[in-house]
């Protein structure tokens, strides 16, 4: 894996977060997103299934969890400073990295036009394996095939009416090859409200505040920061 080099925030406009299910990015890298919203930088979601599968309540209507977890995850991003989300609207579970999925990210690509892409990994972490359900593994295959070359071919899904943008860099989380850490020490608190935000997936709060905490403690730790420091970690891919 290259050694990360990221652009300055300060170089950014515009993000796009690809992610599986609601509540993905929060667990992984709503940290990272507070801090550009709050540099300024505007970050959409988009948001390939709706969580139909997720939850713990056996006696609850099925029919009500899409709306449900829409709403959470709307309400998650307004935490961060997220405004903007695109519901795509997939099953949860049934998730492949069909020509069809890639369609539908270029064309958010494309309305969106970001200079950084936020995704999951297409690559399993055996070690933990929870991250890598196969949800996560296909859609962030179907985004990288977006981010290179379907988004930014002008040839490719000609039904599609917007522009052809091309996406400088790539982020993933949750790859087994790290090579770029954030400190998310300030906006950590911003990141836990937004995760907690999905009361209906939670069994356990207090177990799962705690349990967060110690991760990414955890990872500010690995990565070399002083004690009561919080980071998330990424692997990021220039193009350019």
């Amino acid at each position: 894996m290259p050694e990360a080099n990221p652009r300055p925030d300060n170089e950014i406009e515009r993000v796009l977060v690809v992610v599986a299910h609601p509540d993905d990015i929060d667990f992984g890298g709503a940290g990272t997103v507070a801090l550009w919203t709050k540099a300024g930088i505007e970050v959409q979601y988009c948001i390939v299934t709706d969580g139909q599968a997720g939850g713990f309540e056996p006696d609850r209507d099925r029919a009500e969890i899409p709306a449900v977890r829409r709403a959470e995850q709307t309400a998650a991003a307004q935490h961060v400073g997220v405004r903007d989300l695109h519901f795509l609207g997939y099953v949860d579970g049934a998730v492949e990295p069909t020509l069809e999925l890639t369609r539908d990210i270029s064309r958010v690509i494309r309305k969106v036009r970001p200079q950084r892409l936020l995704t999951q990994s297409p690559e399993r972490v055996w070690s933990r394996l929870q991250v890598s359900h196969p949800d996560h593994l296909a859609a962030a295959e179907a985004t990288v095939r977006a981010f290179y070359p379907a988004a930014g071919n002008p040839y490719a899904y000609p039904d599609v009416a917007e522009e052809a943008w091309d996406v400088d860099e790539l982020w993933m989380m949750d790859h087994p090859e790290i090579n770029h850490y954030v400190d998310i020490t300030d906006t950590f608190d911003q990141k836990l409200a937004a995760l907690m935000s999905h009361t209906s997936q939670h069994r356990d709060p207090d177990g799962l505040r705690t349990g967060i905490r110690a991760h990414f403690a955890q990872v500010a730790t690995g990565a070399g920061m002083p004690p009561n420091h919080y980071a998330e970690d990424f692997t990021v891919v220039r193009l350019r």
